[in-house]
């Protein structure tokens, strides 16, 4: 099954919006593995959330032990939460032949459904992501922190921002299984993107500790159906002395605007 289809069945059997980042770090979580860790988490949420997102960088800054986690964890999410998708957080980018072997290395032996890819080097850098057809390789147009402005903000000659340039180009490529970043913490950046990708199925993380603001965020980012977006949240509920009771509240409040 595509990325697409589980994605679009999980939104509505979960009634949800919200992705959980994965996202253990080795001083906060020093009595248990990353995958207990993990674990718990998943078990606590799977009922609330439509995708889960581990970052890669968690886990590699562990070593192969931090690695091994990782691929606990989604062999764990794959049999026993098959319905979930998985995001990648990888944010790879890379000239072709380099951009092949990671494209190979997210979606054949980490088996994600989805990864993050920034596109900033051309088409050939993101095709050997979008030939896997069932997956989805999501494009970093304009990410969540405070410094993106600094050059995703950047006049170009059309007189439109870098970010909204580079997604007008974007939008010229076709390929339906391009998905689209933009953080919540930018609402109206957020709007004028999903005006360019009415489609498309966008990752958007801000929520929590980031402080975007829901109802702004939910309103930009949903396409016409109210659905087509997953708004990661991750040390807000993960760390949380009840993650579930976190996840519900969040995904409440974003089904609020919806």
């Amino acid at each position: 099954m595509d990325f697409k289809t589980t994605f679009s069945s999980i939104v509505k059997k979960n009634n949800s919006l919200l992705c959980v980042g994965l996202d253990p770090e080795h001083d906060k979580v020093k009595d248990i593995s990353f995958f207990e860790f993990n674990k718990l988490i998943i078990d606590q949420t799977k009922d609330l959330v439509c995708a889960y997102k581990p970052n890669i960088a968690f886990y590699e800054a562990c070593g192969i032990p931090g690695l091994e986690e990782l691929k606990k964890t989604i062999e764990y999410l794959k049999s026993q939460c098959p319905q979930i998708p998985i995001v990648l957080d990888a944010k790879r980018a890379d000239v072709p032949n380099t951009a092949r072997m990671y494209a190979k290395s997210v979606f054949e032996y980490w088996d994600a459904d989805a990864t993050t890819v920034y596109p900033h080097l051309g088409f050939d850098s993101v095709e050997p992501f979008l030939e896997y057809k069932d997956k989805v390789t999501i494009l970093l147009i304009k990410t969540s922190n405070d410094d993106s402005k600094m050059f995703q903000d950047m006049p170009t000659k059309s007189g439109k921002p870098y970010f909204l340039a580079m997604a007008k180009k974007i939008a010229t490529w076709k390929n339906e299984n391009i998905g689209i970043m933009v953080g919540s913490t930018y609402p109206k950046e957020l709007a004028e993107v999903r005006k360019t990708f009415p489609t498309s199925i966008f990752l958007s993380p801000g929520f929590g500790s980031q402080g975007a603001e829901v109802g702004e965020a939910v309103k930009a980012g949903i396409n016409e159906n109210g659905e087509g977006i997953m708004f990661n949240a991750s040390r807000s509920i993960i760390y949380n002395q009840s993650p579930k009771a976190a996840a519900q509240k969040l995904r409440d409040e974003i089904n609020e605007y919806r």
